[in-house]
């Protein structure tokens, strides 16, 4: 009989441990959160909507998809609130917005961030594009190399694949003078890729991009332009 008791009160001493580990794991769980970008889906979006949504910035369906009025609700928030004006909902957004902040272990595994090996490929070769003609440009004006890059698939005057384009002769400056392998994109530079694939348009449609405070071809002024965004025009 003793010993049935024994028995039955190791198992409970057991069973209570193992609910105050799962009692103490549940809050470090729960304060897990990624870094936000546009095409980004989930329970974490929807939290952030909720919230934007109960202070007035956004306007549109809780439903867990970084789209356009998420990304404009975010940037109105980070401006109205001293943030970097990024679109991103990173460590400093989170914390503004009121939730405490861990990295999540699935935010810290590139792996995990894209769909496919053919996606990871695109959005490297994207973002050593992005980093190599738009490093020190505002993050929309990152957004917007790659998506003009993105834009030119889908024309037809333009190579069928994405490293046609970016290697297309005399396509990139920094591709024909090696800066495209010198320079090393930073994580900026990869959230800028992953928006622009995902189809994140700052330039409404362009195909060209500029620096005009540069020497350049005198063709190029004969293109419509769209729009400026830090020193670079867009055009189609």
């Amino acid at each position: 009989m003793n010993l049935q008791k024994r028995i039955l009160g190791s198992a409970l001493i057991l069973a209570l441990a193992a609910a105050g580990i799962l009692l103490t794991a549940a809050p470090a769980l729960a304060e897990a959160r990624p870094t936000l970008y546009w095409g980004t889906r989930g329970r974490s979006v929807r939290l952030v909507q909720w919230k934007l949504s109960d202070w007035g910035y956004y306007r549109g369906y809780v439903d867990g998809i970084y789209g356009a009025r998420t990304y404009r609700a975010v940037v109105a928030f980070q401006r109205r609130n001293g943030l970097r004006v990024d679109g991103l909902v990173g460590a400093q957004t989170w914390r503004a917005l009121g939730f405490d902040y861990r990295v999540a272990a699935a935010a810290r595994a590139p792996a995990a961030t894209y769909a496919t090996p053919s996606r990871s490929a695109t959005v490297h070769l994207l973002a050593r594009a992005i980093a190599a003609e738009s490093t020190g440009e505002p993050y929309r004006g990152q957004v917007a190399v790659g998506a003009v890059m993105m834009n030119r698939l889908q024309n037809p005057r333009f190579p069928r694949t994405l490293s046609g384009v970016i290697f297309q002769p005399r396509a990139l400056e920094s591709v024909s003078n090696g800066l495209y392998w010198r320079r090393t994109p930073d994580a900026t530079a990869y959230a800028a890729a992953r928006d622009a694939v995902n189809g994140f348009d700052p330039t409404y449609g362009s195909i060209f991009f500029w620096n005009p405070y540069k020497p350049v071809s005198g063709w190029i002024w004969t293109r419509r332009i769209v729009t400026q965004i830090g020193k670079h025009v867009f055009a189609r």
